[in-house]
């Protein structure tokens, strides 16, 4: 089957995010719910696996040994963690089903699976961007990243073995002055497409459709944009 994603893409675009100044309002936000929901658990885990960009340093009252992986290299052990938290990643994996059935190997009987990715909804207004800068083009390009959509990922994450899924929405709202900020936003984000089937340019005529499109949808010379997150949760069956 045909890679979707470009993983080493995915990974100069962080590099180049952390050059510029990563922008973290939204990471932020999603960790930092991540760990109050992890305060909520009445239990404290004695090994962690963290994928994803984020502060394992915030980890140390809620796990005793924490380790960062890359989803794209790493393998470890059947039965290595009872928790792993997955910031980010999960939505530009080529093969996400079977990179959950892998983080469940990672897991010991009765273990946390919980993070946050980008929803279906996320960047509506970029989308309609696009959408018009194809059609002052002529033909359609995917600019955009498909994403899980809040209904499939429960589906998904019981598929692959996981049980009590729950899946909850968070949607964060930005105005932008320009479709320009926004993207200045999503390059230190790291968060740029990184199709294989990507456009490699736009012209000016189609940028300023774009840019017009995004305006009008505007008022006070202001668009907001929605970054949706699906904070999700489940958990390895007790095999005991």
């Amino acid at each position: 089957m045909a890679e979707l994603f470009d993983e080493d893409l995915r990974a100069l675009r962080r590099d180049r995010a952390l050059r510029l100044g990563p922008v973290l309002f939204v990471h932020e936000r999603a960790f930092d719910d991540i760990l109050e929901r992890l305060g909520e658990v009445s239990r404290r885990f004695s090994s962690a696996v963290l994928i994803g960009d984020a502060d394992s340093d915030k980890l140390e009252e809620i796990a005793e040994r924490v380790e960062t992986a890359d989803l794209d290299s790493c393998n470890f052990e059947p039965g290595t963690f009872d928790l792993c938290i997955a910031i980010g990643t999960l939505d530009t994996v080529n093969d996400l089903p079977g990179a959950l059935r892998r983080i469940g190997s990672w897991l010991k009987p009765d273990s946390l699976l919980i993070g946050a990715i980008p929803g279906g909804h996320t960047l509506p207004q970029l989308r309609g961007a696009m959408r018009a800068a194809d059609i002052a083009a002529g033909a359609a390009s995917p600019h955009v990243h498909p994403r899980v959509e809040a209904s499939a990922l429960g589906h998904l994450l019981a598929a692959a073995g996981f049980v009590m899924p729950v899946v909850d929405i968070d949607r964060v709202r930005v105005a932008y002055s320009s479709l320009a900020q926004l993207v200045a936003d999503l390059r230190g984000m790291g968060v740029t497409n990184i199709l294989r089937a990507r456009s490699r340019s736009i012209s000016r005529t189609d940028w300023a459709a774009a840019e017009a499109h995004f305006r009008n949808a505007g008022q006070d010379g202001r668009t907001v944009e929605t970054f949706e997150i699906l904070h999700f949760a489940a958990w390895t069956a007790n095999h005991g």
